[in-house]
């Protein structure tokens, strides 16, 4: 095993916020496993070693109730305590009883520890069993007043690189031909636009090529368009990225998703990647014509 792995180990009381947490690492690029019993851990971590350069950050969700499954844990730290490319570190998450009695009946779930009983006596008992895992955690999160989003930006701000934005911008064509895109955050109908269709030698090609970009942006009411929704986009994604969101979709679409949609899915990505990491996608542009 060459490279440093980063192994993170989420365990706490049920409820607590377990899986927004793995779905916070998952966000931050880890290979994250939930659930995973302690005696596969090991198996795991030599997979990741074994795997490329980029996969180096492992995050796993662990229910740690009993005597044997902690045994199992502790011989697996111990284990890599000899070798100094594996950094393991356990994540506890902890909430108060009140609120987590309130999340269970929120949920309408009962406390796996007490399945037909009082969800309190269900956590006293896990409580009680979780006791020593919570002592050695090199991190302990209380998440009695928190909202699942600033769990997410706790972890983010814990564990994240501080070079890593976590917030992307996915701008998709589309035609409405097809219909419209069930991942799109935000749609934008641009069939208003003068249309290459119509022109002859401008119909079999797409707006990836110059030509037909030319036509769709000399128009006023294309200039005006982008000059608005891009003020609007830049109004718009700092919120987003604000309250918790990782990822953003823009469609952008046309009757049949190959010329006006895929010209301005091109310039709209160039300008949003100059703040946020944009990715540009053209879903029907090798459709045929309409």
């Amino acid at each position: 095993m060459g490279k440093n792995i980063q192994v993170v180990i989420i365990t706490g009381m049920s409820g607590a916020g377990k899986t927004v947490a793995i779905q916070s690492f998952e966000d931050l690029g880890y290979f994250c496993i939930d659930n995973l019993p302690p005696s596969l851990l090991p198996k795991f971590i030599d997979l990741v070693g074994d795997s490329g350069e980029k996969l180096n950050k492992l995050a796993v969700v662990m229910d740690l109730r009993g005597r044997e499954i902690f045994d199992s844990l502790f011989e697996s730290i111990d284990s890599f305590s000899k070798n100094e490319k594996i950094k393991p570190q356990i994540l506890f998450l902890d909430a108060k009883d009140q609120t987590l009695v309130r999340r269970y009946k929120e949920t309408r779930r009962s406390h796996p520890l007490s399945p037909r009983g009082l969800p309190l006596e269900g956590i006293k008992i896990e409580r009680e069993k979780l006791d020593e895992i919570r002592g050695l955690a090199q991190y302990y999160i209380d998440t009695t007043d928190m909202k699942p989003v600033q769990l997410r930006d706790k972890i983010i701000s814990q564990f994240g690189d501080e070079n890593d934005q976590s917030f992307r911008v996915n701008v998709l064509s589309f035609g409405f031909k097809y219909g419209i895109p069930i991942d799109a955050d935000l749609v934008f109908d641009v069939r208003f636009l003068p249309n290459p269709y119509y022109i002859e030698h401008m119909r079999p090609r797409t707006g990836l090529e110059k030509d037909v970009a030319d036509y769709v942006f000399k128009w006023s009411e294309t200039k005006q368009f982008l000059q608005k929704l891009l003020e609007l986009l830049r109004f718009m994604l700092p919120q987003y990225k604000r309250e918790g969101k990782r990822q953003l979709v823009i469609a952008i679409g046309c009757t049949g998703g190959r010329h006006r949609s895929v010209a301005l899915a091109e310039h709209i990505s160039k300008e949003l990647s100059k703040v946020y990491p944009s990715r540009v996608m053209h879903r029907d542009v090798e459709k045929g014509n309409y």
